[in-house]
């Protein structure tokens, strides 16, 4: 296979300390994906020899208030500073800044033209910022029914529309399979489209947000459109475990090896 298998940290093993959970995805061979990077020890991190595939890369603002756009771009710079402690390959982002429980801190139930201008123009500084860092940042979509309501530019529609008017390699898609197939489904469909922006494909079946074989997503047909499309980049699994965190990364990894 060409690409590579990452697990998210915050999402697995979550009865041991933070650091015990990257050895553990690390110790299983894959990449490790961290979040808020405020919250932890970076170089204590950078010490258990992991591949870190992603952190998130703001901390706060958006892309449409002025005042928003003026933080959203202070600390993506300040996530590029942190993300070479543990040498994060890409940095994410979203729509708007979110709360401690995920949820949209300034939120929308519409854009108009001009806001989804100057969203262009926020991510196209962003990409320019990334390019002048040698940094990559991905724009990840967000499901507005379940867990992000009213959150901007959650639709993988949107991202899409965004990153490609871009079309900046240091600004990428994060496109997020869980959130797509509860927003918009047509999940193969949606890869072949997004294909040449594509940075990193997240996962988790749906419903529940678990491990592939936990719900409704035929994860093996999308291993293998992958490897016919030669994706090379990330596949993480963003997910909780529906018991054991090894058996859900079983599950994972097994739905995404395809013989030859």
């Amino acid at each position: 296979m060409g690409f590579t298998l990452a697990a998210s940290a915050e999402m697995l093993f979550t009865d041991l300390p933070f650091i015990d959970r990257v050895r553990a995805i690390h110790g299983r061979g894959l990449g490790v994906e961290i979040w808020d990077w405020t919250t932890k020890d970076l170089d204590e991190l950078a010490t258990t020899g992991a591949h870190f595939t992603s952190m998130t890369g703001y901390i706060e603002g958006d892309l449409l208030e002025a005042d928003g756009i003026a933080r959203f771009l202070e600390t993506a710079e300040q996530s590029i500073v942190a993300s070479r402690i543990i040498d994060a390959d890409r940095l994410n982002v979203h729509g708007t800044g979110l709360d401690g429980n995920g949820q949209a801190i300034r939120q929308r139930e519409f854009v108009t033209p001009d806001e989804r201008r100057t969203a262009r123009d926020t991510l196209s500084r962003l990409a320019d910022l990334g390019a002048k860092h040698n940094a990559v940042f991905m724009l990840e979509n967000l499901n507005l029914f379940v867990d992000h309501p009213g959150t901007p530019f959650g639709r993988a529609e949107d991202t899409i529309d965004l990153v490609s008017h871009i079309d900046n390699p240091h600004l990428q898609l994060n496109l997020d399979l869980y959130h797509a197939q509860i927003g918009e489904g047509n999940l193969v469909e949606l890869v072949r489209q997004a294909l040449p922006w594509i940075g990193e494909i997240q996962v988790a079946d749906v419903p529940g947000r678990q491990e592939p074989g936990t719900g409704e997503i035929n994860f093996s047909r999308i291993a293998r459109e992958l490897v016919a499309l030669k994706f090379d980049k990330i596949v993480g699994l963003e997910g909780w475990a529906s018991g054991d965190s090894n058996a859900a990364l079983d599950a994972f990894v097994d739905a995404f090896t395809v013989q030859s």
